[in-house]
């Protein structure tokens, strides 16, 4: 009954070590890609939810101060662990293809409504407020 616990032991430890490393080596690539990201002029969020355009960075030494241009014009010295990561520009872009079919899409939303085919936003909302309005005669008197 002694071994069991042993091998239990045992496989419990290597389970541990080796997940402890493969966090460790995931973390690594991580930074590793991190720092080759850090180029200047590309736009970083830093930790405490500021937006800004990297200025200067070294990689190598974490050390060292980085400076990011918060507005133009306006450089701050930030600890370089203190950038949380590299803003991907695309995020939450339109692109023009898109502006312009939504463009043809309010366009004819407009013209439906013009011609009664359906209701508008706004005659929904005021529909909804007629239903949840009480009636003169059903109020009760109150005692």
């Amino acid at each position: 009954m002694d071994w069991i616990l042993l091998v239990a032991l045992v496989a419990l430890l290597g389970f541990m070590f080796w997940s402890s490393r493969k966090r460790a080596a995931k973390m690594k690539a991580e930074q590793e890609a991190k720092a080759r990201a850090m180029v200047p002029g590309v736009k970083v969020l830093l930790q405490g939810g500021l937006y800004g355009t990297l200025v200067t960075y070294d990689g190598e030494d974490l050390s060292k101060a980085a400076f990011v241009e918060l507005a133009p014009g306006v450089e701050v010295e930030v600890h370089s662990q203190a950038i949380l990561r590299v803003v991907d520009e695309e995020e939450g872009t339109v692109t023009e293809d898109e502006f312009i079919e939504a463009e043809a899409d309010q366009a004819e939303y407009a013209a439906d409504v013009a011609g009664g085919v359906i209701p508008s936003v706004s005659d929904d909302h005021a529909a909804a407020k007629k239903t949840d309005a009480p009636e003169a005669g059903d109020a009760k008197p109150q005692v």
